[in-house]
């Protein structure tokens, strides 16, 4: 499997440590890597920028990590979403998602970046 280096990858948290220290960890490890601090932020940042991952918290103020990765699976269906959190809530809305169609795998943090850079080079393969 040949990691596809150089992809643009958009991180978002409302916790801007964690936002900007995973777009750190992403650059340096060759992708090409932004940190958004809301939904509404992201969704300007991903109209201009097109990043083909996106790392969504899903606690998030207003729009919730899920309800803006339906929003993005709509608009940009090539893009790759990869979810995480640390609430032990977020089971239920996964799982409401999941009844409505919208199935997603959400990690729970903390998140080794190690781990975080495994999944990503798995959904950005290249075969």
């Amino acid at each position: 499997m040949l990691l596809a280096k150089g992809q643009k990858v958009l991180i978002v948290d409302d916790e801007i440590w964690t936002s900007d220290t995973l777009a750190t960890i992403f650059t340096i490890a060759g992708y090409e890597a932004r940190a958004a601090y809301s939904a509404e932020q992201a969704l300007e940042i991903i109209a201009e920028w097109q990043p083909a991952l996106v790392i969504l918290d899903v606690v998030l103020p207003k729009m919730n990590g899920i309800e803006l990765a339906i929003e993005l699976a709509g608009r940009r269906p090539s893009c790759q979403m990869l979810l995480f959190s640390g609430n032990p809530n977020t089971a239920q809305i996964a799982q409401a998602a999941a009844q409505s169609g919208h199935p997603f795998e959400i990690l729970e943090k903390p998140v080794h970046p190690d781990f975080m850079l495994q999944k990503a080079g798995q959904l950005l393969s290249v075969h």
